[in-house]
């Protein structure tokens, strides 16, 4: 089985994100109650489906070890991202999961999808990425590839503040 792309693997369950690579770190607050709906969402690939992302997924469910390609675009033009998922929080404060790069992915890093809450019982879905590119393609992108993840970040925000309204 491939290995992971990267060093530091972990990192975006505690934030503290290596030096020398992308960041992004993108925070929505959620509709009050939604924390079970949300949580749901974001374990169960409901959000990444329906923010439009295609998802392939060894299991229903995140969980460590299982791996999951993505895919954003049509037929050939289909951009495929192969990444594992290396740790999972559901504690009752913080459900969600960071997944790391596997080689095919146009990036190295990790990123993670969080639902939490705060002490006034506040709902927020946190992204939380570090990241370089892995080849031709996202160095090309420079600048735009920087952009993208900051827009799908903001676009999974939206997507899960959505499915929150109409669970």
């Amino acid at each position: 089985m491939p290995a992971l792309t990267y060093p530091d693997v972990g990192a975006t369950r505690t934030g503290a994100l290596p030096p020398g690579w992308r960041h992004v770190r993108h925070r929505v607050r959620l509709p009050d109650g939604c924390y079970p709906v949300a949580g749901a969402a974001v374990l169960g690939w409901r959000l990444h489906r329906a923010a439009g992302i295609r998802i392939e997924a060894d299991a229903p469910r995140a969980a460590p070890g299982v791996r999951v390609v993505s895919g954003l675009g049509v037929g050939p033009l289909r951009l495929r991202a192969p990444c594992e998922v290396v740790w999972v929080a559901d504690d009752g404060r913080r459900i969600g999961y960071g997944y790391g790069t596997l080689p095919g992915h146009p990036a190295r890093g990790e990123e993670a999808f969080v639902v939490s809450r705060d002490d006034a019982g506040r709902v927020w879905f946190e992204v939380v990425a570090f990241s370089r590119p892995a080849g031709w393609l996202m160095r090309l992108a420079g600048p735009l590839g920087r952009g993208f993840q900051h827009a799908y970040a903001w676009w999974l925000g939206r997507t899960l503040r959505q499915l929150c309204a109409r669970p």
